[in-house]
């Protein structure tokens, strides 16, 4: 415990923040700010973020699903591995296999900006191991103020949605709502997402049972409805109440590559905040968050030729409740911040089989065995000034619980039904300006998180003893802005201990090593025009070869991706082009699923026109040259269509055309 202690007590930690308004997109770095230009919520394909995200940042590459709810990996890391918030309520999807990640349920159009810390520099939330995205909604205005948009793009693409806010000096009031739905999208061969499978099962990837039935080959890929709202409250002079409420519905979301899909895909996510502002001189601002998420997914083969007769539903849920206290004060020269962070999380699952002719369901049996991950913590950060060094300490303390209240017919005698974890945290940033124009930074930072539920209790071997992954990670770099270009570099070293992979069948711990490199920088030819540009390398490596396996390259390690976009904006008038690339896949784990997929380029531009003060018009085209590619592998931690050893990889869409019209007031 000593050596722990004295671990925690000399850690230091770089922030890294990357800041994403979804109108204009601006990356933030240590005082440090870099604009990607001519992106706005708007002009999106879709309530996808994560489609968003991996356009601006190079970092963030996706995890192909469908033509919405798709995933994204941060520097080599997705699911429990980055801590996904929207404000600061935490979400997690429902399905195992991924079919809802946590930013499936944060609605791209009441995005207001989004924070991304990359490494494990985040002491106040529970879970954040190798990233943290924080998704801000938009806050509700004294001043009467509204927007209306809609959207029509290829494959049948078809949006609107619509704002107001409004209020005085006592209450402000939000209210958005949207409405979507999307065909199956045609890849750059032309091919359908049925398509995509039909041609896989022909070449012995998949079976027969797998396709869509005729009748099913021609539905729609999506439809969603959105709605959010907030009310903020002055109760006092230096007391604020915030409330908020966000729905999400989905219907018949199509996933191909997978043997089911979802019936439906229903969130509702709950917040509440209130501050107190100057209480004493003890506390500056305290601050009251309480959340509360509930995720409904049940997912079938209703739709597939195995299912004419019978079909099998997985129906699970995903729930979590969570609170954080913390408190803000001027400590000797600088500034403290401490607090408490409690939370609980409920997963649980069951499958049934049912007949098409009766509506008869089968016997029901448990998928989930209903585990709740329970989690208390204390945590505090330190910040302050000597001279040009700025310095930012942070640590946590956690104690969890993950625990199955249920059995299941798969789980041997010998399984561990509670897992008690205990970790801390800790990072120092030091940040040194050392001119008007350049800044260094430098540090390390520790962070754990515990394993899931589908770690612990799925699989052939569900022993439920998997012990909870730590990160000890190093960064160092700079950032230079002068008049007319900027240049933001990183290097960081990351050594995962008790990291969990996929193994076959099963998940076990195994020690890992991911290091990289991101570069991105901006350079401004003119007043009207400018460039933006940015690139992201990986190496990803297990210390050793999992049992029974030769391969120790890391999974999901994604090839190198370069985000290039050229500016022009004059008075009225924007345009913007875009080349988005990747180098192919020459370093995966094949023994565990993964395959060689090639690189790519893809160019995408769009033209913005403001019509008067309040109307403006977009067009714009995504994948210009209809370029037929994939982007992300075949991890089998993901349960995939596959036969013959080889695994369906769903490709992008093709070229897609799209136009926005909008109106604010």
């Amino acid at each position: 415990m000593k050596k722990v202690v004295g671990l925690s007590l000399v850690c230091s930690g770089l922030l890294f923040a990357a800041s994403i308004d979804l109108g204009q997109i601006t990356v933030y770095g240590e005082g440090v700010s870099k604009e990607v230009k001519n992106i706005s919520g708007e002009d999106l394909k879709s309530a996808d973020l994560a489609e968003a995200l991996t356009k601006v940042a190079p970092s963030i590459a996706l995890v192909r699903r469908s033509g919405i709810a798709n995933d994204i990996i941060l520097r080599g890391q997705k699911k429990d591995n980055i801590n996904v918030l929207m404000d600061n309520a935490k979400i997690y999807g429902a399905c195992p296999n991924r079919m809802d990640p946590a930013t499936s349920h944060i609605l791209s159009n009441n995005v207001e900006n989004v924070q991304v810390i990359e490494g494990p520099y985040d002491v106040e939330h529970f879970g954040t191991l190798s990233g943290l995205v924080i998704a801000e909604t938009k806050k509700p205005t004294k001043d009467l103020s509204g927007e209306v948009n809609l959207n029509a793009g290829s494959y049948g693409y078809k949006k609107a949605s619509a704002t107001l806010s409004g209020g005085n000096d006592a209450i402000k009031v939000l209210m958005s709502v949207s409405k979507e739905e999307g065909d199956q999208y045609k890849d750059g061969e032309g091919k359908t997402l049925s398509e995509q499978l039909d041609a896989s099962i022909a070449s012995g990837v998949g079976l027969p049972g797998n396709a869509y039935s005729a009748s099913k080959k021609g539905m729609k890929a999506y439809e969603k409805t959105t709605m959010m709202s907030k009310v903020f409250i002055n109760v006092a002079d230096n007391q604020e109440l915030r409330l908020g409420y966000t729905l999400n519905r989905s219907d018949n979301v199509l996933y191909p590559s997978t043997p089911m899909d979802a019936d439906f895909d229903d969130s509702d996510i709950y917040t509440l905040g209130y501050s107190i502002f100057g209480l004493s001189p003890f506390s500056k601002e305290l601050i009251f968050e309480a959340y509360k998420s509930e995720v409904d997914h049940p997912m079938s083969t209703r739709n597939r030729v195995g299912g004419a007769t019978s079909y099998m539903t997985n129906h699970v849920t995903s729930d979590i409740m969570g609170a954080n206290l913390k408190n803000i004060m001027d400590a000797g020269e600088g500034k403290l911040t401490f607090g408490v962070d409690a939370s609980k999380r409920n997963w649980d699952g069951e499958k049934y089989a049912t007949n098409v002719s009766t509506g008869v369901e089968g016997t029901h049996s448990v998928s989930i065995p209903d585990v709740d991950t329970t989690n208390q913590a204390l945590f505090a950060k330190y910040e302050i000034n000597y001279g040009n060094v700025n310095v930012q300490v942070g640590t946590r303390l956690d104690d969890s619980t993950v625990k199955a209240t249920k059995t299941m017919a798969s789980l041997p005698s010998a399984v561990r039904m509670e897992n008690d974890y205990n970790a801390i945290s800790a990072n120092i940033l030091t940040t040194i300006k050392a001119s008007d124009t350049l800044k260094y930074f430098v540090g390390v930072g520790k962070s754990s998180r515990v394993p899931d539920a589908k770690e612990l209790y799925l699989g052939t071997n569900p022993l439920g003893d998997l012990d909870q992954t730590s990160n000890y990670e190093a960064d160092i770099g700079f950032n230079a802005n002068y008049d007319k270009t900027g240049l933001k570099a990183k290097l960081f070293y990351s050594m995962l201990k008790d990291y969990i992979h996929f193994n076959s069948l099963k998940y076990v711990n195994v020690d890992a090593t991911i290091y990289g490199l991101e570069v991105d920088g901006y350079y401004d030819f003119t007043d009207a025009l400018s460039l933006d540009y940015g690139f992201a390398y990986l190496h990803g490596k297990k210390d050793n070869a999992l049992a029974g396996q030769n391969d120790t390259d890391l999974a999901e390690i994604t090839p190198l991706k370069a985000n290039i976009g050229l500016r022009y904006q004059q008075a009225a008038h924007m345009f913007k082009t875009e080349m988005v690339a990747s180098k192919r896949w020459s370093a995966y784990d094949s023994d565990n699923g993964e395959q060689a997929i090639p690189g790519y380029a893809v160019f995408n531009m769009k033209y913005n026109y403001k019509l008067t003060k309040n109307f403006d018009i977009t067009v714009g085209v995504d994948n210009i040259f209809n370029k037929n590619y994939a982007v992300s592998n075949t991890y089998k931690d993901l349960t995939l269509i596959s036969g013959g050893g080889d695994v369906m990889l769903l490709n992008e869409p093709g070229r897609y055309i799209y136009t926005n019209v909008k109106y604010t007031f």
